[in-house]
Formats: C-alpha cells, structure tokens, sequence
C-alpha cells in the first residue's frame, strides 16, 4: 500500500475547441503528490486546470493521458475501488430539489453499496448542522445549508480522501467555522483532505501542504512555511519616544524611512539581515522603542507572484 492518498503522473487532458481556437490544453502534464493524512490545498486562478483535476479523480472527465491513483488504486485498471475511495463536494449545486437532505444522503449511501445498518444518515447531518432539516425539500435550505448538505453528501460512504472544491462560497461566517471544525476533526482522525478555495486566507490557516496551478501545469508545490519563505521580505515599523529629526548613516544605510505617522519604518529581507540588527541600530542612534509592529510575506503574495492574477 503507498503511502500517497493521491499520485498523478504526466496527468493530461486536452479539448477539441472550433476550428480556429484548435487544441485547448487544459492540463499540461500535471505531476502532484498528495501525502497520506495531509491537508492539502490545491490553488490557481480560474481556469488553471483544478476544477478539471479533480473531474478526472472522480471519473467525470476522461484524462487523455497519463496516469491517477487514489489510495494506491489506479483509475483506469481499479475505476470503482479508485471512485470509493474519494468524496468530491463540487461548486455546483447539484441537489434535487424535491428529496430531503435524509434522502439525498440515504441515495448516495446506496450508490456505494453501503448496507442500511451502516449508514450514518443523521450523524453526518447533524455534524452539518442540518439534522432539523432532515425532512424538509432541499429547495427550501439556504444556499449556505445546500453547500453544507453536498460535504454530508460526500462523506456519507466514509472515503479516506476528501476533496473540496471552493467548498465556503456563499456561507457565512459562523457556519464556515463549524464547517471547518468538522472538516479538522475528519483530518485529525485520519481523512486526507484536499481544498481548493479562493479564500487564501483559508488555505494559509488551515492546510499543510500547498500546491499552485497555473496554465494546467503545477507552478509549485511544497510545504506551506516553505512556500511562504520564498519571498524573503519583512518590514518593520516603530514608534520611538520622541519625534524623529533626522536619520542617522547607519540607519540611512539600513533603507529607514519615516512614514506619514512619524513612524521609523525599515524593509529587509530575513536571509540578509536579523531584527537584532535593525534594533541595535535605532537604539545607536540614540532612540528608545515605544512600539513596534511588523508584517511578513503571507500565501496571497506567493499566489500573485507565480500567477500574476488576483485571487
């Protein structure tokens, strides 16, 4: 048994577009490696490929080439072993709107052949928060609890991958941070979760591993502190007990600056230049710190620098 939730190797999928447009490659050889038990995000602009990745794991979309594993079961010699193993919670909402959430959940179970005693229909809507709406049509939840009933949806066959695809879009913020609650807890014991969000915030808090698509090719993939590190920059501002007159060379030479507050202000990059040094300069120059503040590269700046699009 691998070790990996999810391998892919060469992973391509190409669309026949009119005449004009020609070849559409919508993933380039994608190479990506989803460790066991890790909570993984998968990010890029719209249109990098993700949504297109993860339809080929679930045997929606056909790849053209290249080769997919989930759990150690490849997709194309073990298509139904491979398909138990994954859960997608997809940005559509794809519910029927005349089945109630106890249904819509007992029908996926049945797809999976999970026998009746076995189901766990209203421990995984409660975990939803929808287990007073166990019984009402689907049409009438919010789109917040719609969303929520798609994770209960996908959970429901217990598959050791689960794969959430901009799974908070349109929930408030309290139901998003019993979502995320759930999902943790699901991590914890064991169930390999992969996000894609456009919440980076979401993806900085809450994921371990990060991987970046851009063009269908992976742009990078590492460690989240790794990634982040990769921009080397910090600032620092602070507020001195007195008024600032005028710098001295030594801070002049650091790059300071006093901003529109009348705050000294210096930007450096960590693997040239310690704090201690910045520090040790202002108290030279005869300056005493009433309060200090800094700020650091966090997954926004690394996602714009190798995409070069808004998140």
């Amino acid at each position: 048994m691998t070790d990996n939730a999810i391998q892919t190797q060469d992973l391509r999928k190409t669309y026949r577009g009119k005449k004009s447009d020609g070849i559409k490659q919508a993933l380039k050889g994608v190479d990506l490696t989803v460790p066991r038990g890790s909570f993984f995000a998968l990010l890029g602009p719209n249109g990098a490929g993700k949504s297109t990745f993860i339809n080929i794991l679930a045997g929606l979309v056909m790849k053209t080439s290249g080769s997919a594993a989930i759990w150690g079961m490849d997709i194309d010699r073990q298509p139904r072993q491979a398909r138990a193993a994954i859960g997608v919670v997809p940005q559509e909402l794809n519910l029927d709107a005349f089945f109630t959430p106890r249904e819509v959940v007992e029908f996926q179970a049945g797809l999976y052949g999970v026998p009746r005693k076995e189901r766990a229909t209203m421990e995984v809507l409660d975990a939803m928060g929808l287990a007073d709406k166990a019984d009402v049509y689907s049409r009438t939840l919010s789109g917040g609890m719609r969303r929520r009933l798609l994770v209960a949806k996908a959970m429901i066959h217990r598959p050791p991958v689960l794969v959430l695809d901009e799974p908070t879009a349109g929930v408030d913020v309290e139901l998003r941070q019993q979502l995320w609650h759930y999902i943790r807890a699901l991590n914890q014991d064991g169930t390999t979760i992969v996000l894609t969000t456009h919440y980076l915030e979401e993806a900085e808090e809450l994921c371990d591993t990060i991987a970046i698509i851009n063009h269908g090719e992976v742009a990078a993939c590492e460690p989240k502190e790794k990634m982040i590190q990769r921009l080397d920059h910090k600032s620092v501002a602070m507020r001195l007990d007195k008024e600032i007159d005028s710098l001295s060379d030594r801070l002049q030479r650091l790059g300071a600056t006093v901003d529109e507050f009348g705050r000294l202000c210096v930007s450096y990059h960590p693997s040239e230049r310690s704090i201690g040094e910045i520090l040790a300069a202002v108290q030279a120059a005869g300056h005493t710190i009433a309060d200090l503040s800094t700020e650091e590269s966090d997954l926004e700046d690394v996602f714009l620098s190798m995409t070069g699009s808004n998140a």
